[in-house]
């Protein structure tokens, strides 16, 4: 049986950004932020889920509308729009 920190390090990191690329597409047009993607990917570690943002940003994959949200520390933190979702 692999262990949670096996199973992160054997994840492909075209696979990874694929999946964040899904949860931040299916959050719709108004988009979601860092804790809320992360929330939905309980099983990873936050470096592997926030270092796919900037990835998929470079591509043109999601877009940073310049609106912020209240995170989990109460900071606010960027909104994420997927590429579907026209500017």
């Amino acid at each position: 049986m692999m262990t949670s920190s096996e199973a992160a390090v054997s994840v492909d990191p075209r696979t990874l950004e694929a999946e964040v690329y899904k949860v931040i597409s299916q959050a719709g047009p108004s988009g979601i932020h860092s804790d809320e993607v992360r929330r939905q990917m309980p099983g990873l570690a936050y470096s592997s889920v926030t270092a796919r943002f900037s990835s998929l940003a470079r591509k043109g994959r999601i877009w940073f509308p310049g609106t912020t949200r209240k995170g989990d520390s109460g900071r606010q933190q960027r909104v994420m729009v997927a590429d579907r979702w026209s500017r």
